[in-house]
């Protein structure tokens, strides 16, 4: 990294948790004491990621919006590059979703409770009947009318290659029965690659594929689901 590069990296790894905390507060604010509904208050994380985004000087780019519906409900599968992919997607997808995280998450004071209220799903990703049971709830609520991000790979690539599609994540999209998304980003391993605290500026690109129908799906199919939907995100980033 270039000696000019490190005053920007570290004011925006101090920051970060600053505005992250500050969102937080914000969206229970909102939802909890005002009573807003969850859909009302999403332009707090929005704004806190495109904040985070300026400040490390990454400019975004969006393809493939023509390829999506309004008002449909999606899942959106994209590949896992960085820890930045996240202000990424929330900042510039320019669509209305829910995040789906780990269970652990929810019970980091104000994180937790501001990704509750800000309509976050929560995930059991231990074995067993638990697990199934957060799988099913989650699909009930994507059935319901809520979008959601999911990262099929299940863990970042350290070295920026698309790595193979975990068929659990083809579970949900079978269960919920919604139109999935093929979502390619390219850029953020070279902004904050795994195993790096400090990122860099530099240029995203999110693209957008055509969607994928997953009514004809059985559950004996996951694998197949996920290896077309592999292919898709493969050829995007191609």
């Amino acid at each position: 990294m270039r000696l000019v590069h490190y005053p920007r990296a570290l004011f925006v790894l101090a920051v970060t948790p600053v505005l992250t905390c500050l969102a937080s507060i914000g969206v229970i604010f909102l939802v909890f004491v005002c009573r807003r509904p969850t859909d009302m208050v999403q332009g707090i994380p929005r704004a806190w990621a495109r904040i985070i985004c300026w400040c490390a000087g990454v400019k975004v780019e969006v393809e493939g919006k023509t390829n999506l519906v309004a008002g449909q409900t999606y899942i959106f599968a994209a590949n896992h590059q960085s820890q930045f992919d996240i202000a990424v997607l929330q900042g510039y997808l320019g669509f209305d979703f829910r995040w789906m995280a780990k269970k652990e998450l929810f019970s980091i004071p104000f994180f937790g409770a501001g990704m509750r209220a800000a309509g976050a799903i929560a995930v059991n990703r231990s074995h067993g009947r638990q697990a199934l049971q957060s799988l099913h709830e989650a699909a009930q609520r994507i059935s319901a009318g809520t979008s959601v991000v999911i990262f099929p790979e299940g863990t970042r690539s350290a070295h920026g290659d698309l790595q193979d599609f975990k068929s659990g994540a083809m579970v949900l999209a079978i269960k919920a029965r919604v139109p999935v998304v093929p979502v390619a980003i390219l850029g953020t391993h070279e902004i904050l690659a795994k195993g790096k605290l400090l990122s860099r500026s530099g240029r995203v690109r999110i693209r957008m594929g055509k969607a994928l129908e997953t009514t004809e799906f059985t559950m004996a199919q996951k694998q197949e689901l996920a290896l077309q939907l592999q292919q898709e995100v493969a050829n995007l980033l191609a």
